[in-house]
């Protein structure tokens, strides 16, 4: 499964978001979608751990929390199925999981 992590600080890097999500297990892949015309991160992040487990601790303890002067929005993220690109999606048709 994939974590979702949204309001993220435009400051934020893969480092960073290592770090934090680290704290609560192994990372397999971060990705800091960039803006193609403006070359910014876009503010939010998909993340992959290790297990299903770490995932659900992250996102409990993480979800509301204020990083970098921003409050997380951290779900499990949804895969796409229409559209190509990215495998998961975020924003206004971003669901929670509730597996």
């Amino acid at each position: 499964m994939t974590i979702y992590v949204g309001n993220l600080s435009f400051q934020a890097t893969e480092d960073n978001v290592k770090e934090i999500f680290g704290e609560y297990g192994t990372i397999s892949r971060v990705s800091l979608p960039i803006d193609r015309e403006t070359g910014r991160m876009r503010g939010f992040a998909f993340i992959e751990m290790a297990d299903e487990a770490s995932e659900d601790k992250a996102i409990g303890e993480l979800d509301g929390a204020e990083w970098l002067g921003r409050q997380l929005r951290v779900s499990k993220a949804r895969p796409r199925e229409e559209r190509g690109g990215s495998s998961y999606t975020r924003g206004d048709s971003f669901s929670r999981s509730n597996d």
